[in-house]
C-alpha cells in the first residue's frame, strides 16, 4: 500500500514507533509506552508482538543487531516507519489546529 494511501495509525503503533526511535526489546517497548502515557496505555504481550510482526511485515521497524549477544530481540524505525510516523504526526497536529479552533469559537 502507498504511503499515500496509509490510513490512521492505532494509539498503540504510534506509541510502538515513536518508542522504536532508538533501539529497543519488547519489554523495554511496554515500559516506554505506558511512561510516555504515564500508564494511561498498557500493551500486553499478545498486542504488543502482534503489532511488532505486523510492522516488520510492512518495513516499518526491523531487528536491530546490537554489538551485545543479547538473547531478547531489539527493534528499530526503518526510514520508511519514519515517513509513515512523520505523516500521521502532521495529520494528528491537524486535528488538534482544526479541534482548537473550533472550540475556540462563540456560539457552537
Amino acid at each position: 500500500m502507498p504511503l499515500e494511501e496509509q490510513g490512521a495509525l492505532t494509539e498503540a503503533v504510534f506509541y510502538i514507533l515513536l518508542t522504536l526511535h532508538k533501539p529497543l526489546h519488547g519489554y523495554g517497548i511496554m515500559q516506554g509506552v505506558q511512561e510516555l502515557t504515564k500508564d494511561r496505555l498498557t500493551l500486553g504481550p499478545g498486542t504488543l508482538y502482534g503489532a511488532l510482526n505486523t510492522l516488520a511485515e510492512k518495513g516499518w521497524i526491523q531487528a536491530f543487531k546490537s554489538k551485545q549477544d543479547s538473547r531478547r530481540k531489539e527493534y528499530i524505525i526503518t526510514d520508511l516507519g519514519k515517513s509513515v510516523f512523520q505523516r500521521e504526526l502532521k495529520r494528528l497536529e491537524e486535528l488538534l489546529t482544526h479541534g482548537k479552533l473550533v472550540n475556540g469559537r462563540k456560539g457552537l
